[in-house]
């Protein structure tokens, strides 16, 4: 069986076609300036990378233009279209309508309409990206996996926020949480790595990158998770603010005169470890710098950043009853070696104890704790498309 998986933006389009006999990746890219005269994409199969510039003025014509990169005789993975048995929607916010990956019809493009105030970038541009697939593939089988779905096992005192309850029941306002998928797939991945029943694992998933979260999963279910009702809530991240004294909006917008907008630019674009830092909004050269003692700032940045972390690991620690295994996964978690040093250190009293040398490597499937380590922590590498492609596949069959 053959998926496609695709992940639109409002101007851009990511996609892999996966082989689900071996979770081979067949072919992947991303279409970029989508709706510009400059459009282009960036396509990669059979050991080959291309960019090929082709104008493609809405997503219906850049879906249409990819999928001839698939039968391209050039680098062709596929003899023809009809050998994709269906398409998986990477897809940002259900609300509390949609507690699991779906198989996508008219009712699931309502609830996705019904949530564009919540997720006003993303959910408009996984429409258009079904519509578009409706009229370029006409009949095939598509599935729609949630970043929020998952976390809908959470109980009520973890999602509800405490105001005015009025609030929840107009305008569904309420904690969602968010990389659903990463922490269902890297969970899921340790219990195989383990060889044990997810059901009688207790586990903290952290998936550290441009965003950030982290989430408390028992017997593979989310309990608790940092993000809320937006991908602005939780850690301080690389531009967005993370969890902070409500008081601290109002009283900036009064003494700034800010409309809501720009105060929202203020705290996903401008805040987080950027605006402590004062630095460029790259995790990278803000890590640099903070080795650098005449850095005060960089430290400071960094410092949030691990600290907030271990403390959710603490926390989370209470709302499961204990911590059996710790996961880094994510841009930063996978690849950035003294952040995870740093955290673990920091979780020391709890029986965290890092394997310094097994930790001195990135990007692979590891135990980088010693085998005295009362809490085992690993890094797993996510693969959001895969999970994708694991439920497209489950829900067809």
């Amino acid at each position: 069986m053959k998926i496609l998986v695709l992940n639109c933006g409002s101007s851009s389009l990511k996609y892999q076609l996966i082989d689900m006999n071996t979770n081979e990746v067949m072919a992947s890219g991303k279409y970029e300036r989508i709706g510009e005269k400059e459009a282009f994409i960036t396509h990669k199969a059979c050991g080959k990378k291309v960019t090929i510039e082709h104008t493609a003025m809405d997503h219906t014509e850049a879906i249409d233009f990819t999928l001839k990169q698939l039968v391209n005789p050039e680098y062709k993975v596929i003899d023809s279209l009809d050998e994709v048995n269906a398409i998986g929607h990477r897809l940002v916010h259900g609300g509390e309508k949609i507690s699991k990956s779906v198989i996508i019809d008219d009712n699931v493009v309502e609830v996705l309409k019904e949530c564009t105030d919540l997720a006003p970038l993303h959910n408009p541009a996984g429409i258009m990206g079904i519509e578009a697939c409706k009229k370029v593939m006409p009949g095939k089988p598509m599935v729609g996996v949630f970043d929020t779905a998952f976390h809908q096992t959470m109980p009520k005192e973890k999602y509800l926020y405490p105001i005015p309850y009025e609030y929840y029941e107009k305008y569904g306002i309420r904690k969602y949480g968010f990389h659903g998928t990463s922490h269902m797939y890297v969970s899921e991945r340790l219990a195989e790595i383990l060889n044990k029943d997810i059901k009688d694992l207790k586990i903290v998933t952290c998936h550290l990158g441009q965003g950030s979260s982290v989430c408390a999963i028992k017997g593979g279910e989310s309990i608790d998770t940092s993000m809320g009702l937006t991908p602005l809530g939780g850690l301080p991240m690389v531009t967005r603010s993370g969890d902070l004294d409500p008081s601290v909006v109002t009283f900036i917008m009064k003494k700034e005169n800010m409309n809501p907008e720009e105060a929202d630019s203020m705290l996903n674009k401008k805040s987080g470890l950027t605006a402590v830092s004062g630095m460029v909004p790259d995790f990278r050269e803000i890590e640099l710098a903070s080795y650098d003692e005449n850095n005060e700032r960089a430290q400071i940045a960094i410092k949030q950043f691990t600290y907030t972390i271990a403390s959710y690991v603490a926390k989370y620690a209470v709302a499961m009853g204990g911590v059996d295994y710790i996961v880094f996964t994510g841009g930063v978690g996978e690849n950035q070696i003294n952040i995870r040093k740093s955290i673990c250190e920091q979780l020391e009293f709890m029986g965290v104890n890092i394997d310094l040398e097994a930790n001195n490597m990135r990007g692979e499937e590891k135990m980088i704790s010693k085998a005295d380590s009362t809490i085992k922590v690993y890094v797993v590498p996510t693969n959001e498309e895969l999970m994708i492609a694991k439920e497209t596949e489950r829900l067809i069959k």
